[in-house]
């Protein structure tokens, strides 16, 4: 009877040790926890294109399209990707809550497939938490989120299987350095965050390949975040000048390379080597915070900015500054007065075509309603001149639409090579910025 007790007691005191002391606790992983965290700055992106390739003759027919996005400002500004917007006329955005808005498309990078949209909202919305993709491991786990196959808010697990992938998935359409991965990764994924088990988004997700299976690609975060801070930057969005060329430091902010001269900047001595903690309400920890901190300011606002200059922290207070045509770059340029994106094409591949022509620009894309859309001016056309000068290099554009405007050249004459086929017409120079 003693044996048995005492027996009894310590099968009692095993099993008080090994019991868990919440089932709830248990479950309750680093996996949870990290959907938990971001489930509310992901949406889902919807609306119907119209898809068909009237040269080949195919007929055009309206298709429901879908993706995901990624809310990276409490305004409600989403990165996503380009495919998943693009020929969209209406873009319909449900949020975490099962709330539906419209959308507008704000800026977008055909070549690295990536568009920032806004969707309206009177208050601040959840943010995704932004990693950093140069610290990845083969092998450590990740998480996808999105919209698969129009399932809201999927979840599938995988690893990083490999690091620095280039991926070609149509004609038209390359990928460099991807992540990829063997978590599921579906038709309506795309746009959406990959994130890490500290719920850090250290990816978007962007294609699958087809006929495979386990294997799925993602931007880097890193890359993401230096084509969106051009995208959201406030000489794009706003037409506003700030004059800092920043890069990421450590975790206490962004590291001021360059001082424009005669910028804004430099007007209230922002120096290279000073490193930007904080601008307006925006706590600063890389580029892309500086130009969310300035976005949705006019010219002639006075922004508080804080930096810390040989290891003491300083306040100054930036005014911004409207845009002169001498401010911008050729590419942008290029953008708000002919409408187009032009990449430098190397020479063999233009003679190829056209013996008589020594260069070109390729266009890469056309802007909706600008002035080379009116023309007719297609993405894939070969620029090869405006008015009675040779388009080898964009510096070759800048000086043409300098002369333009000091000769009073409007309309300017273009060439482009279609094909084998050279197509002239007159554009009209859109130039917003006198």
């Amino acid at each position: 009877m003693r044996i048995s007790s005492v027996v009894v007691s310590l099968v009692a005191v095993c099993a008080a040790a090994t019991a868990p002391a919440s089932a709830t606790e248990m479950r309750r992983s680093a996996i949870v926890l990290a959907v938990e965290s971001q489930r509310d700055a992901v949406v889902n992106i919807h609306g119907q294109k119209v898809v068909g390739d009237d040269e080949a003759g195919a007929e055009a027919r309206r298709v429901n399209g879908m993706g995901t996005g990624c809310i990276v400002d409490p305004r409600g500004y989403v990165v996503t990707n380009f495919h998943v917007v693009e020929g969209v006329r209406r873009i319909e955005v449900t949020l975490a809550d099962g709330r539906t808005t419209s959308a507008a498309l704000v800026s977008h990078d055909p070549r690295t497939d990536l568009a920032v949209i806004k969707i309206p909202t009177a208050e601040p919305l959840p943010v995704i938490t932004l990693g950093t993709s140069s610290d990845l491991m083969i092998g450590e786990t990740v998480l996808a989120l999105g919209n698969a196959y129009g399932y809201e808010h999927t979840v599938t697990r995988g690893i990083v299987s490999a690091l620095h992938r280039d991926v070609e998935v149509s004609r038209t359409q390359r990928y460099d350095d991807l992540i990829q991965t063997d978590a599921s990764i579906n038709p309506g994924n795309s746009g959406g965050p990959l994130l890490n088990v500290d719920g850090e988004v250290i990816g978007i997700n962007v294609a699958v390949r087809a006929g495979a299976q386990g294997i799925g690609f993602a931007l880097p975060i890193d890359h993401v975040l230096d084509v969106v801070t051009r995208l959201m930057s406030v000489e794009r969005v706003d037409h506003t000048w700030h004059g800092i060329v920043a890069r990421r430091g450590d975790a206490t902010g962004a590291v001021v390379e360059a001082v424009h001269g005669e910028s804004p900047a430099a007007s209230v001595g922002v120096r290279a080597g000073d490193v930007i903690t904080r601008i307006g309400d925006v706590r600063v920890t890389r580029p892309f915070d500086i130009e969310r901190g300035l976005l949705g300011h006019k010219a002639g606002d006075a922004i508080s900015m804080t930096v810390v200059r040989a290891g003491a922290e300083e306040s100054l207070t930036l005014p911004l500054a409207a845009m002169r045509r001498s401010d911008m770059s050729i590419e942008e340029r290029c953008w708000q007065e002919l409408g187009v994106r032009l990449q430098p094409l190397p020479a063999a591949k233009v003679q190829k075509l056209q013996a008589r022509y020594r260069g070109g620009l390729d266009v890469t894309e056309v802007r909706d309603g600008g002035p080379a859309a009116e023309q007719g001016i297609r993405a894939g056309d070969i620029l090869v001149g405006l008015h009675v000068w040779e388009t080898i290099a964009p510096d070759n554009v800048a000086y043409i639409l300098d002369k333009a405007g000091e000769d009073h050249l409007n309309p300017i004459k273009f060439y482009v090579l279609r094909g084998r086929e050279t197509l002239f017409g007159h554009i009209v120079s859109d130039s917003v910025l006198r």
